[in-house]
């Protein structure tokens, strides 16, 4: 066996501590490297990540913008439909209003015609019912003056003025 393979020679530790130093100095010089290399991958992957939430908070933006636009726009609509409607409400309650009062001007002057008619129906019932009243009298006038005389000294008197008159 070679000495430098030996524990016991001074040798064997001066290559041991040899390739522990180099194997530090590898590790070193790459280790820096690989942590390096990680952090700037990390320092990627969150530059990525700040830009895509840079642009999905643009993106928001303008969605909410155009939300906003949408919404003023809806609003502007709403008032105007509510303003027409309102207009198109006066102009019913003016319409039926005015269909209002010509129906009870109608029914007013239909009312008004069917009692000038009632008035007139009462009068010609009263004086038909006067006439025939005043006809039932004077028969039975007559009834009794006829079987009271034979003749009727009003008649005959009537009856000689009758003759005056046609002279």
């Amino acid at each position: 066996m070679p000495a430098f393979l030996n524990p016991a020679e001074a040798e064997f530790w001066v290559g041991a501590g040899l390739l522990i130093f180099l194997a530090i100095v590898i590790f070193v010089a790459k280790a820096p490297r690989a942590v390096a290399a990680a952090l700037d991958g990390q320092a990627a992957k969150i530059q990525s990540d700040l830009d895509e939430a840079a642009r999905i908070r643009e993106e928001a933006q303008r969605l909410l913008q155009e939300l906003q636009a949408e919404r003023d726009a809806a609003q502007r609509q709403a008032e105007d439909m509510l303003a027409a409607a309102q207009e198109q409400v006066r102009l019913f309650e003016a319409d039926a209003k005015a269909k209002l009062e010509e129906s009870l001007a109608r029914r007013q002057k239909l009312t008004e015609q069917r009692i000038q008619i009632a008035e007139a129906q009462a009068a010609a019932d009263v004086k038909a019912a006067a006439a025939e009243l005043a006809a039932q009298m004077a028969e039975r006038v007559l009834t009794q003056r006829l079987t009271g005389a034979k003749s009727d000294p009003l008649i005959d008197k009537a009856i000689g003025q009758l003759a005056g008159k046609l002279q």
